[in-house]
């Protein structure tokens, strides 16, 4: 019944740390481990209310060494196969694929010496206070003290049964420091066992391991708080897609790879020809300045929940342009911002925003990228201005909406860009009107990258 109840407790408490979409087998590890939030205080009240059954069953009787230990083997033996169970359930889908990452015994071998720890301070706990309320002031004990551990100094964090949160695939698990923490547990483990047994038995002999126990306890912690925190990103070798666009991402969530590239492919094609355009997308630590070969810009991807590619592809525009800070240049941000998202473009709090957005829509995406080429570092720097959207507040008809031009008129400096019809909706409650005004009705504007007096030539987009 112990092992049953420890199972499902421990994959759904599992099933939770896992970081979804992630094949990798440190991702199994660290959600095994973390299983341990709940099976730990559970394997510990189960280890006082043996203790407290064994208790008023031994009376005032002497126990050998080995008669004093055994019953907290034998727990530690149910709940350490509840443990593998445990393990082997996420693992039996994970073996018939490929996965990412290597399969750490330290880590294991961790998740084992935490679950000794609940059972020896359940055990001890259940001995000293042969209650029938002590298992469960044990468990919620146990489940108190390492939450709030974990919530406390940096320090204390490393003592307790579990891993270093988040966990990034790119970084993996350091089976130094998992080894260290493994020191630390089973030493604390053994001494608290066997100062007890030394207690019972009155044998100086026990008494005497129980200090060897504390001695490898205090140098697990030695090594624990002299290791440094911080663990450098690991050499990766991406899993790459080269269709519709060059996508590349860490080897455990290659799946994710066609959502991504028909999240970005359109972002590329309008980002075609200016400053921002890219030819490959590379996956990146969050916290890691690494640098990228020409033509590659990084992405950020945690998981592969739903909606993770749309959420990458809004990060990585937002990414493009500084924020503005509530000035008004933030209202002609967002006219652009939308666009590259392929939403429809917001209308803005001023009405110079929503006759920009109303002249932005008027024009078809070749003409938005050769704007935005022209204009791209004012657009990045937050120093867009009425200027680069027609130059003021359109005309209003017998309708009362606003004029909005269909083309790009360069009056007396070159080229013209012609006429295009809208592929994108402006929000109401300013909708363009039915037919664009003339040129004629619409102040000129001048790219302030034209020579003077010299025409100047259609940009033509590689996208």
């Amino acid at each position: 019944m112990a092992v049953a109840v420890l199972l499902v407790l421990g994959v759904v408490a599992a099933w939770s740390v896992l970081i979804p979409g992630v094949s990798a087998w440190e991702n199994i590890i660290v959600a095994v481990i973390g299983s341990l939030r709940l099976t730990g205080p559970v394997a510990a009240a189960f280890a006082a209310w043996v203790a407290v059954s064994r208790r008023r069953g031994t009376g005032r009787r002497s126990l050998t060494t080995w008669q004093a230990v055994r019953a907290p083997l034998a727990i530690l033996v149910v709940v350490g196969g509840a443990f593998t169970a445990t393990l082997l359930v996420l693992a039996v889908r994970t073996m018939l694929t490929e996965q990412a990452g290597r399969l750490l015994p330290s880590g294991l071998v961790m998740g084992v010496a935490g679950l000794a720890l609940y059972v020896a301070i359940g055990w001890v706990t259940g001995w000293l206070l042969p209650w029938t309320i002590t298992p469960m002031l044990a468990g919620l004990g146990c489940y108190g003290l390492f939450a709030w551990m974990a919530q406390g100094a940096t320090w204390a964090d490393r003592l307790i049964p579990a891993t270093r949160e988040p966990y990034d695939p790119f970084r993996g698990l350091n089976a130094a420091a998992l080894t260290d923490q493994t020191l630390w547990l089973l030493g604390i483990s053994a001494a608290l066992l066997l100062g007890w047994a030394a207690v019972v038995t009155r044998q100086a002999l026990v008494l005497a391991a129980a200090l060897l126990a504390v001695l490898a306890a205090g140098t697990g912690v030695a090594r624990l708080l002299t290791e440094p925190r911080t663990i450098s990103a690991q050499r990766v070798v991406y899993s790459c897609q080269e269709w519709p666009i060059m996508v590349c991402v860490h080897p455990g969530m290659r799946t994710g790879l066609p959502e991504l590239g028909s999240a970005f492919v359109k972002i590329a094609s309008r980002l075609a020809g200016t400053p921002g355009e890219f030819s490959r997308l590379e996956q990146h630590p969050r916290r890691e300045d690494i640098p990228l070969a020409p033509g590659a810009v990084p992405i950020h991807v945690d998981d592969l929940a739903a909606g993770f590619a749309d959420e990458a592809a809004e990060e990585f525009v937002e990414n493009l342009a500084q924020e503005c800070d509530g000035t008004p240049a933030g209202g002609y941000r967002d006219i652009v911002v939308a666009w590259l998202r392929g939403k429809p473009l917001p209308s803005g709090p001023l009405p110079e925003h929503q006759y920009a957005a109303a002249w932005f829509s008027g024009l078809t995406d070749a003409q938005r990228r050769d704007w935005l080429r022209l204009y791209y570092s004012d657009f990045s720097g937050c120093r867009l201005q009425s200027t680069h959207f027609g130059g003021q507040v359109g005309e209003t008809g017998q309708t009362g909406r606003p004029a909005v031009p269909g083309q790009i008129s360069q009056t007396g400096q070159g080229a013209e860009i012609g006429r295009g019809a809208p592929d994108s909706q402006v929000v109401p409650p300013y909708p363009a009107p039915a037919t664009a005004p003339s040129a004629a009705s619409v102040p000129p504007f001048v790219p302030r990258d034209a020579p003077a007096g010299r025409p100047r030539t259609e940009v033509r987009s590689r996208g």
